[in-house]
């Protein structure tokens, strides 16, 4: 078996990060968030990997490079545009072959991996295998509709009156059979060549496509609120090091991580955190749940459930919470300007205004 990895899509609500980064190398808990995905894949056993890349191939490439490092061996496939998910498997017909693949998005980040899910459907060998999760707002996912006795009857990608609350998770199993399916696609009203549409010919085609409906945790993290829960629930599992520098009137609580190089200095940490390697922590209070990357500053603030990607600098601004900080950011206080307030108010109206 053979594993595809999708990591050419451009990230349009992770924006402006992703305008110069690509979105599957944003990290989580200081490793990017790809990194998982292929940590999952090697976890099952496979060891050929297909990654699909776009417009952000150099910066993939130069991360992951031959895969040895995550005991994989990675064959790039380039993707013009991002086209749809069936889009990826098209481009990769010559490198699946005859085999039996598992396609992983990018993106997606699951708990506890996927290596039963593998061996289940190498066990069985249907047609295609899906995994599902229930979500809250299933417009925003591929969707499938099962029958009472609980078999895929039907599937539609992001619909606007969705038949069910069970999304597809981003990890695909399929037989050779599915590149029939592709071949056979017309472009969807996203101008796409969606994944859903070929699952939903097999199953038209009367092949046995089997589900599994997956309670563990699962996010696509394809916006700022997913990729912040995401990189709490990874810190949660943090056992605390400090191989960095720590001063004597400096006050490490809990689960912390204070990598090599890091320095801290007349400041507070309450974990879960991580503090990345050649980072400087000065005058400042780091807050649970926050991932400080390599060599970044912060210094007279304070940090709380959020995510600051390498060589940025934090100074004198107060608190930030709930943030997406890029690379080589720079964050500073501005100089203090008169308050004034812009109203426009009705007849008769009333208003107080603090002073």
């Amino acid at each position: 078996m053979k594993a595809l990895v999708l990591a050419g899509g451009s990230g349009t609500r992770l924006r402006p990060i992703t305008h110069t980064s690509a979105k599957q190398l944003v990290p989580v808990a200081n490793k990017p968030v790809l990194f998982y995905g292929l940590e999952a894949i090697a976890e099952t056993g496979i060891r050929e990997v297909g990654l699909v890349v776009g417009d952000t191939h150099a910066e993939i490439e130069a991360a992951v490079g031959d895969g040895s490092a995550f005991g994989l061996e990675v064959t790039y496939l380039r993707q013009e545009a991002p086209l749809g998910l069936a889009h990826g498997v098209l481009i990769a017909r010559d490198f699946l072959g005859e085999e039996d693949f598992v396609m992983y998005l990018g993106d997606n980040f699951i708990v506890g991996g996927i290596k039963d899910q593998v061996a289940r459907f190498a066990a069985r060998r249907p047609a295609a295998q899906i995994m599902l999760t229930k979500v809250g707002d299933p417009r925003q996912f591929g969707v499938a509709e099962l029958d009472a006795r609980g078999q895929v009857i039907g599937l539609e990608e992001k619909p606007a009156v969705p038949k069910s609350d069970l999304a597809l998770v981003g990890v695909y199993l399929f037989s050779p059979a599915v590149h029939e399916a592709v071949a056979e696609l017309k472009p969807s009203w996203r101008g796409e060549l969606e994944i859903t549409d070929a699952i939903q010919w097999l199953i038209e085609a009367g092949l046995d496509v089997e589900a599994s409906i997956i309670t563990g945790y699962w996010k696509d993290t394809g916006n700022v609120t997913d990729m912040l829960e995401v990189n709490r629930l990874v810190l949660e599992s943090l056992d605390r090091r400090v191989d960095g520098a720590v001063d004597a009137v400096s006050e490490i609580v809990g689960r912390v991580v204070v990598e090599q190089g890091a320095v801290v200095e007349r400041s507070r940490v309450v974990g879960p955190v991580i503090i990345g390697a050649g980072t400087r922590i000065r005058d400042s209070y780091i807050g649970p749940f926050t991932s400080v990357g390599a060599d970044c500053t912060v210094t007279g603030s304070e940090l709380d459930y959020s995510i600051v990607l390498r060589g940025t600098s934090i100074a004198g601004v107060g608190r930030i919470e709930s943030s997406l900080i890029g690379h080589h950011v720079e964050v500073t206080a501005s100089v203090s300007t008169p308050k004034a307030h812009r109203l426009v108010l009705g007849d008769h109206s009333k208003v107080q205004i603090g002073t």
